[in-house]
């Protein structure tokens, strides 16, 4: 699936959530390459749930959003 953002760096991010619910292959197109990686990598295999849980609210320098938010907001609109 593929998300368009808002209001941060990464302008799309990319992923895939199986049948059972669990999150997999997750790339920020943009934005800064090492976070995006990292929050990549920290959340496959995780229960797309827990990702919005842990996600969601997370702020940048102030923009009421960050790349993790947006990929919750993704998530929340996949359910």
């Amino acid at each position: 699936m593929r998300f368009k953002t808002t209001g941060v760096c990464a302008q799309y991010i990319d992923y895939d959530i199986d049948a059972s619910g669990v999150l997999h292959n997750v790339k920020f197109l943009g934005g800064c390459p090492g976070n995006g990686k990292a929050v990549a990598s920290l959340l496959e295999g995780v229960s797309v749930s827990d990702a919005i849980t842990r996600l969601e609210s997370i702020d940048c320098g102030g923009r009421g959003t960050s790349c993790a938010d947006q990929l919750a907001q993704a998530l929340k609109h996949s359910k």
